[in-house]
């Protein structure tokens, strides 16, 4: 395989303009917002955003966040719920600690402003797969996401220690030179003035979200292209649990459309998984039926499908009033209806997408890395709260107490003013991009590596079609990572090659099935396998 450089892009910070910060937040999801938010009580902040403020996971979050904020003394059946669906791979310590932490800091966006769903007796908590009790908050009904994400930048644009650059993809972070091990800023593009410069900053924090836009079927957003998690790895960073890819079981599968999440509160409020025979076949697969942990439901509907041969199955909500409906998923309703489906009578066509990054950059409960100066949050980054699979809702929990964590941490571990050394990188492999024998259709290289991913590392996988898609990374890697490129399009091509391939690496290391992670050719649970994976 064709080496990662170490930078993609050849640069001298004395000859580029430079911006001086005290922290910088890469990623403008909850993690990321919160991390901003914190750092800013004391210090300087920039925030780098590689779209809109607004494009993140977190703002297309319909599900909800798990907290128990109205009964402090359940939080024990929450982190008992936690660490029996992480399969072995949460630490206990940690799950306490966020599940803990998590409810003072819910309470504080309601004090900033956040309106959760309520009844006359308290807030109106709801079920979602795997928990035992009702535990999630939600606002607006299916708009939570965006709803916490409007709160929380509402915060930040309020803070003047807080620069906002939108549009800011950032290509690498810094490593000062003769420090391997010390992170000191970021090269960045500015897609509003074309333009490469510096950040230099005491301290970073690396929240820039999953990578769903790895696999064909996603129910991410267009920026989830795994960059973080690249742009760390090229520097020494430790990356954990890669293999561990969630699948939400219920995407809109409809023409034409994107793969619309059809949140797991829907099933939560009674909505019911059917086959094109009109079957409720979730109670032949486990006792919670349709509130299975999302695993064992995905890989259910993958079975089902290939049982009845069909290309989907359907999510059933015409039994619920329709007052209902339209009161608690109004954005569910309106995107159904423009594609001619009324829930009220009509079932919805779903399958499984890709949806989270259940492992990711290895960091401690204040999101150090085993970098210098260096941090990561969110779904960027591995915690081990997660562990081998994820419950519904505790993403935005995980979200909001690591962020608000690295971004106290960083800040507070500023002691001085650091040196600006500057840095001189000369691109070995020049390739004229613009000569059409060496010319890259990028657009296909990303398609073909997406379907790659989706059919050989995707919700069921084996040796054989893992050695495959090695094969295929590593040849189109050859090429594409040796070519210099000067737009994110590009940048982002070379980020999904690398991360692609250390997904499939650590699938092809666990011989075994466990949480989300499914092996045809090892499909049981093996004790020796009770350990984290680390790239």
């Amino acid at each position: 395989m064709m080496k990662s450089p170490e930078y993609l892009v050849s640069f001298d910070t004395n000859k580029l303009p430079s911006f001086i910060t005290d922290v910088l937040v890469i990623g403008s999801g909850m993690a990321g917002l919160r991390a901003a938010i914190e750092s800013a009580k004391t210090h300087n902040v920039i925030l780098a955003s590689k779209n809109s403020l607004s494009e993140s996971n977190t703002y297309y979050a319909q599900g909800g966040i798990a907290s128990q904020i109205d009964k402090p003394k359940l939080i024990p059946s929450h982190i008992a719920d936690t660490i029996e669906h992480s399969y072995g791979l949460s630490d206990p310590d940690i799950v306490k600690e966020i599940i803990s932490r998590g409810i003072p800091l819910v309470k504080e966006l309601i004090s900033w402003g956040l309106k959760f769903d309520s009844k006359s007796n308290g807030p109106d908590m709801t079920l979602e797969g795997g928990h035992k009790l009702a535990r999630i908050l939600h606002s607006g009904g299916d708009a939570t996401g965006k709803n916490i994400h409007a709160s929380l930048l509402q915060k930040v644009k309020s803070i003047s220690q807080i620069t906002a650059l939108d549009y800011t993809f950032v290509i690498d972070i810094l490593i000062t030179p003769g420090k391997p091990n010390d992170c000191s800023g970021a090269v960045v593009f500015s897609q509003k003035t074309k333009q490469v410069s510096i950040i230099w900053a005491k301290k970073t924090i690396i929240a820039s979200g999953g990578a769903g836009q790895l696999y064909r079927e996603s129910t991410n957003p267009d920026v989830t292209t795994g960059d973080g998690l690249s742009i760390a790895y090229r520097k020494g960073a430790k990356l954990q649990d890669l293999e561990f890819i969630q699948f939400h079981p219920t995407a809109l599968y409809v023409a034409g459309a994107s793969r619309f999440l059809i949140s797991e509160s829907v099933r939560g409020e009674g909505g019911l998984l059917r086959d094109k025979l009109g079957k409720r076949f979730m109670p032949d697969y486990h006792p919670l039926a349709e509130l299975a942990p999302r695993d064992i439901v995905s890989r259910a509907i993958i079975n089902q499908m290939k049982l009845t041969k069909d290309t989907n199955v359907y999510l059933d909500l015409t039994h619920l009033s329709a007052t209902f409906i339209e009161k608690r998923f109004p954005s569910m309703s309106k995107l159904c209806r423009d594609f001619g489906i009324d829930v009220k009578k009509d079932m919805i066509p779903v399958r499984p997408s890709a949806h989270y990054m259940v492992g990711g950059i290895k960091i401690d409960l204040r999101g150090h890395t085993n970098i210098k100066n260096l941090f990561a949050a969110g779904e960027a980054a591995s915690v081990s709260f997660h562990g081998a699979n994820r419950l519904g809702s505790n993403s935005l929990l995980e979200s909001l107490v690591i962020g608000h964590l690295a971004g106290a941490t960083a800040s507070s571990e500023i002691s001085s003013a650091r040196p600006v050394v500057p840095i001189h990188i000369d691109y070995k492999i020049k390739v004229e991009t613009n000569n059409h024998k060496t010319s890259l259709d990028l657009a296909d290289i990303k398609n073909s590596l997406q379907s790659l991913m989706w059919y050989n590392v995707g919700l069921e996988c084996n040796a054989l079609g893992l050695n495959q898609a090695l094969e295929k990374i590593d040849y189109w890697s050859s090429y594409c990572l040796a070519q210099e490129f000067s737009t994110p399009q590009g940048w982002e091509v070379q980020n999904m090659l690398t991360l692609s391939r250390l997904v499939t690496q650590s699938a092809l290391l666990r011989q075994e099935s466990r949480g989300v992670h499914y092996r045809t050719d090892f499909p049981k649970t093996e004790e020796k396998w009770n350990k984290h994976t680390i790239v």
